[in-house]
């Protein structure tokens, strides 16, 4: 199934995509509010959800607004430097990681939906784009053996992990330079895991304004999803709806000679086989109604 939170009429819903439409899955009775409570009722959600597709209304897609998949996840992890490809471009510019697994944190705060604008921030011009393939996570789970890691994830999205390069290198965690408002944008939807037999065998590309700048496969990972979900769950509880990323191909603007960073009007578009594709549109950070001073 492709799991979907779309907004129509007013309205934050859930669905199931098919083709150009998609299935109005909070109109059927024992409807969850969100994706993420399907997913923290287990089997018996996915079950609810089949059974919901097959009577549920459908509604053109053309006449909503699909959302992140996961509007609200409790965490968004990503890992650094986990192709070959990436470290290698890297490397020319003295860039060097270590072999272990580098993760770091992309604040939830910077949640977008796989058609909204992304920022070019009014404190960086180092705006720059990283195509990668999303893990979502389906069962709450700690101390997960490599063996059985495949087991919890309930599926994939597309997600550009959007990055503020100057804000990234001054720190080792790198997080505020990953974490910008609107800086990560995934979906279109969840595609569930029965869907894809081997996520280690995709083809992820990414084009600024229809030009290809990133073509990679998922099969160069160095650190595969088994390893990272053991990984990470030796250190902390991963939840139904926590958001892994998985790294990056060779191709980003910043390693390029001379940098290419995204400027106001660039469009980026990510796209992995058998999931879908994220396209988002560069616009300037509006002024914010929360900045000093302004209290209403």
């Amino acid at each position: 199934m492709k799991l979907a939170t779309f907004s129509h009429g007013g309205q934050l819903k859930i669905g199931s995509a098919e083709g150009d439409v998609i299935a109005d899955l909070s109109s059927q009775p024992a409807a969850p509010l969100s994706l993420r409570e399907l997913l923290e009722r287990g089997s018996d959600g996915f079950k609810w959800a089949r059974w919901a597709a097959t009577h549920a209304p459908r509604l053109p897609l053309a006449e909503v607004q699909v959302c992140a998949p996961i509007p609200d996840p409790q965490k968004f992890f990503a890992l650094g430097g986990n192709y070959g490809s990436h470290l290698a471009e890297a490397a020319k510019h003295g860039l060097v990681r270590g072999p272990g697994q580098v993760w770091f944190n992309k604040q939830v705060s910077c949640v977008s939906g796989p058609r909204d604008d992304v920022f070019l921030p009014r404190a960086s011009g180092q705006l720059d784009y990283e195509g990668e393939l999303g893990v979502v996570i389906g069962t709450r789970c700690r101390y997960v053996r490599a063996d059985d890691a495949m087991r919890v994830i309930a599926g994939y999205v597309v997600v550009n992990d959007i990055s503020v390069r100057d804000w990234q290198l001054r720190s080792p965690t790198h997080t505020l330079g990953k974490s910008f408002d609107t800086h990560g944008p995934f979906g279109p939807w969840l595609v569930t895991r029965d869907e894809i037999p081997d996520p280690h065998d995709l083809h992820l590309r990414t084009w600024v304004n229809g030009e290809l700048r990133q073509q990679g496969h998922t099969g160069e990972m160095i650190h595969r999803i088994e390893a990272m979900i053991a990984e990470l769950s030796a250190a902390v509880t991963l939840c139904p709806g926590d958001i892994l990323t998985t790294g990056s191909p060779a191709g980003v603007g910043a390693l390029m000679n001379p940098p290419l960073y995204l400027r106001t009007g660039d469009v980026v578009r990510v796209e992995i086989e058998g999931i879908g594709s994220i396209e988002n549109r560069v616009v300037p950070e509006p002024a914010s109604r929360f900045q000093t001073g302004d209290h209403a």
